[in-house]
């Protein structure tokens, strides 16, 4: 990649900045306190809270969602049902609870085996591999219907104990919803319950603590460390993790000026706040030549229900899938590589870019010749125009607004299931779609290995590919044009020069944060459409972050003012404003504002009117003429210009960079401030890693039978 030959914009006027912009293109170039603000967390910024707020899903987009939640907390109420009951608040613990912290302190040491672990009750053990016959389907949650409105007396109660405790009376509503009828009660017994509350803070639950108990307050307080254990596991679920180690979790615990971390843990432990797993431990026992001073020390996770739950019920439904035999219907089929796959096992992954999204296209198109029932989901309804497709997102699918609905017994009524954007699934989306497959049916999981992981946590197409636990395809067809060639060398590690005689790579080099919004202006409103054909429309901008002065918040403001500036008449939004709306975390909806009533904000989202209510604008919508890579993960536009301010450095890895380059289909701009911190991230800085139990749990069910 070269720099535009054309001078820097160094003007007073604003038509000779545009114009000196304008010739940046046209020169041929090779390459928190965010809970109130609907985002995707971005991996490795100081925004990584973005979006909590998202998770009071809309309720006529969200019964995905909430269909889980349901089911989820059923079997957690069940599981918790059939522990011991929990010790009193203040004594000490004994027994096999004071036993509990002993052995996992050994086990990690390696001063014993991992099956020593197992040896003594504990919360919770990895379950066994199933039979080698095809195991039963377990039962597919049904999709809910609205939840529960919380009564005006419970919210009302809670704002009058939030009101004693210096607490905002806004958080009355969530905390009513999260902690039910009894939540004043609950709330004036146990303050620091406000951590359910998604986007409070330990520090904000400390002072509220200290204002409605006075000097019974104390760092050592056992209702306050089993919050924070709980409170910790859930931020770490907001990094993508689906559980942490024991030692990170008493490490944070000590951090929060916990006197006595060990003991917090065994309460947490022994009260069932968070459940214990120790990975690996088959391994372990088939080592048995070697003595226990030589084996490895074995990692001791600890999780919450939720996600445990859902990655063993995946898992499972994988592993069903998986052991299904070979299906003679797909004989009569063209014997492509992907289809003979496909014919010999009920779960397959396809790797590849964008174009090899049309590989498992055809397969479905081949099945649907066959006369079998094929879908094929993706990530957002962007994905779905651009296949121009019968495509359906996973949400849709899942709720059973799109799609072939379901059977009898509540499965999926179809044979095959062609997954693309898999990376963007996390571990509960896949938990439900998978559960919801019927027996003898086939998953096609489709997706490029280099996009940023999903929103939400776990990181199933990795896990899924490490494990080996099913045919895997790769695919040979390459991405086309200079944006295919930059792209696929920062797959592998190198930022490559290329040639762009159409001008579809550009560089446009900025001295710091306040030239890249003023020249990322230029390039939308002006630049691209001119030079390029693409209009200002078509355009979508990718940053790093949301905050700092070129995040997604700084470059809104500019691009508003410059495109569409109005007063903002409908809580901040006017007609034509672009805007991008997270129904759920981890999901985005890029939109046109068109109008406003009582009912919300009305929205246009490729093609489909959305209403937005009035109570969920201001924590569900914002400006989206600029986007996280994270938000635009799973969709492309005609062009992309990626903003790259200085004070970006730190945010940058070879995956983010991978996903914000190859979001622009015909072009791509660059506002290049970072130096070598571009080359350094895509050569240097792999994937943030994630602690996730997916792998070692499908390694177990599908192990190969030993030799007798």
């Amino acid at each position: 990649m070269t720099e535009p030959d054309a001078p820097e914009a160094a003007d007073a006027t604003e038509a000779a900045e545009a114009t000196a912009a304008a010739d940046a293109i046209e020169a041929p170039d090779a390459a928190a306190d965010e809970t109130a603000e609907a985002a995707a967390p971005e991996e490795g910024t100081a925004d990584s809270a973005d979006g909590d707020a998202g998770k009071a899903a809309e309720l006529s987009e969200a019964e995905a969602e909430l269909a889980a939640q349901r089911e989820l907390r059923a079997r957690i109420e069940q599981r918790k049902a059939e522990k011991a009951a929990p010790i009193e608040a203040g004594t000490k613990l004994s027994g096999t609870a004071a036993d509990l912290l002993a052995a996992v302190r050994a086990v990690e040491s390696g001063e014993k085996s991992g099956t020593a672990f197992f040896d003594s009750p504990a919360p919770a053990q990895r379950r066994p591999a199933p039979a080698a016959a095809e195991p039963a389907r377990p039962r597919v949650p049904e999709p809910a219907g609205a939840p529960r409105a919380t009564a005006p007396e419970t919210v009302e109660g809670v704002r009058s104990v939030l009101v004693e405790g210096g607490a905002p009376e806004a958080l009355a509503g969530q905390v009513a919803q999260a902690l039910g009828e009894q939540a004043a009660e609950i709330l004036r017994e146990d303050p620091w319950r406000l951590l359910s509350v998604p986007g409070v803070r330990p520090e904000q639950a400390d002072g509220f603590a200290r204002a409605l108990l006075g000097a019974e307050c104390g760092p050592g307080d056992e209702r306050r460390t089993t919050a924070l254990v709980g409170w910790q596991l859930e931020h770490a679920a907001l990094q993508g993790h689906t559980a942490l180690g024991s030692s990170a979790v008493r490490a944070a615990l000590a951090e929060r000026s916990v006197p006595d971390p060990d003991e917090a843990l065994q309460q947490a432990i022994a009260e069932g706040a968070v459940l214990v797993f120790q990975d690996g431990v088959e391994e372990i026992e088939q080592a048995g030549e070697e003595s226990e001073s030589e084996q490895p020390a074995v990692p001791v996770l600890l999780g919450l229900d939720r996600y445990a739950l859902a990655e063993e019920s995946l898992a499972d439904g994988l592993a069903r899938l998986a052991k299904t035999g070979a299906d003679a219907r797909w004989e009569a089929a063209e014997p492509t590589e992907l289809i003979r796959a496909v014919a010999a096992s009920g779960l397959v992954v396809h790797t590849g870019g964008e174009a090899a999204r049309a590989e498992p296209v055809a397969l479905a198109e081949a099945a649907a010749e066959l006369g079998l029932r094929a879908v094929i989901a993706v990530h957002s309804e962007n994905g779905s125009r651009r296949l121009g497709s019968d495509a359906v997102t996973f949400d849709g699918l899942i709720s059973g607004s799109q799609g072939p609905g379901r059977d009898a017994d509540g499965a999926f009524a179809l044979d095959l299931l062609v997954v693309l954007d898999a990376p963007q699934l996390d571990v509960e989306t896949a938990a439900m779609l998978v559960e919801s497959m019927p027996d003898g049916s086939r998953l096609v999981l489709s997706g490029d290995p280099g996009v940023l992981w999903s929103a939400g946590a776990g990181r199933v197409f990795a896990d899924v590919l490490a494990a080996g636990v099913c045919p895997q395809i790769a695919s040979r067809t390459p991405d086309p044009g200079p944006i295919g060639e930059l792209v696929s060398g920062i797959g592998i590690g190198e930022l490559n020069q290329v040639e762009a005689p159409g001008k579809e790579v550009v560089i446009v080099p900025v001295r710091d944060a306040g030239e890249a919004v003023h020249r990322t202006v230029q390039l939308v409103a002006d630049s691209v459409p001119r030079a390029i054909g693409v209009p200002t429309e078509q355009t979508q901008v990718i940053t790093v972050g949301h905050g700092g002065s070129a995040g997604t918040r700084a470059l809104n403001a500019a691009l508003k003012e410059r495109l569409n500036p109005g007063p903002g008449r409908f809580g901040g939004f006017d007609p034509g404003d672009r805007v991008a709306y997270a129904p759920a975390l981890g999901r985005t909806l890029p939109g046109t504002v068109v109008s406003a009533d009582a009912d919300g904000l009305h929205l246009d989202c490729e093609g489909t009117p959305v209403v937005v209510p009035k109570e969920r604008v201001e924590s569900g919508v914002r400006h989206g003429w600029a986007l996280t890579a994270h938000q635009a993960a799973g969709m492309r536009w005609p062009a992309a210009v990626v903003v790259l301010p200085g004070d970006a450095a730190q945010g940058l890895s070879r995956p983010w960079v991978y996903t914000a380059f190859s979001r622009g289909e015909r072009h791509l701009s660059v506002v290049h401030g970072v130096d070598q911190a571009l080359p350094r991230a895509v050569a240097e800085i792999p994937s943030q890693d994630r602690t996730t139990r997916l792998r070692p749990l499908l390694e177990g069910l599908l192990a190969p039978e030993p030799n007798p």
